[in-house]
């Protein structure tokens, strides 16, 4: 029987957005306060820390703390599910790896802050004169990435592999 080598190396991709994401908030805690902007393109993006209790956009923010596990749990649940798609995949295959592997690394990275804070941190605040996309962080970046990967690679179909007779 032929080994096929699976893609569960891609989970160093997902372990550099865990550790990206990480050093990424601990700078922002570091160095930013609280609801106060910081410029970086004005009119377009400023660092701008929040904590954020809920998912995205805030979705359920202001519930008395169950959210914090029905999140974590779904993280947990979710990155176990692509964990082991990875494992049922080609190496080669970096249109399913990597797309898998970025959403891994981002719900890791946000359930890290869940479990040790209660909330994830969020500082990235990209805006349009007075419309503000809700902040977001890098885990929240890789997981949209990630997200747009599945479903463009799910609707474009593959090249046949050329006949080698």
């Amino acid at each position: 029987m032929k080994s096929i080598r699976n893609a569960l190396p891609w989970l160093w991709l997902s372990l550099l957005v865990v550790v990206l994401d990480a050093a990424s908030k601990q700078w922002a805690l570091a160095h930013l306060q609280l609801h106060q902007p910081v410029p970086i393109v004005p009119g377009l993006l400023s660092w701008t820390l929040v904590y954020n209790y809920g998912a995205a956009f805030s979705f359920l923010a202001d519930h008395s703390g169950w959210q914090r596990w029905l999140f974590s749990a779904l993280a947990i649940a979710i990155s176990a599910l692509l964990s082991r798609w990875l494992a049922r995949i080609p190496r080669h295959d970096w249109r399913q790896a990597l797309p898998y592997a970025l959403v891994i690394g981002g719900a890791i990275g946000n359930l890290i802050d869940r479990l040790l804070h209660g909330y994830v941190i969020d500082f990235i605040d990209a805006y349009w004169g007075e419309y503000h996309w809700p902040a977001f962080n890098l885990a929240d970046s890789a997981i949209v990435a990630g997200a747009i990967g599945i479903a463009l690679f799910g609707f474009v179909p593959r090249r046949a592999a050329p006949d080698r007779r």
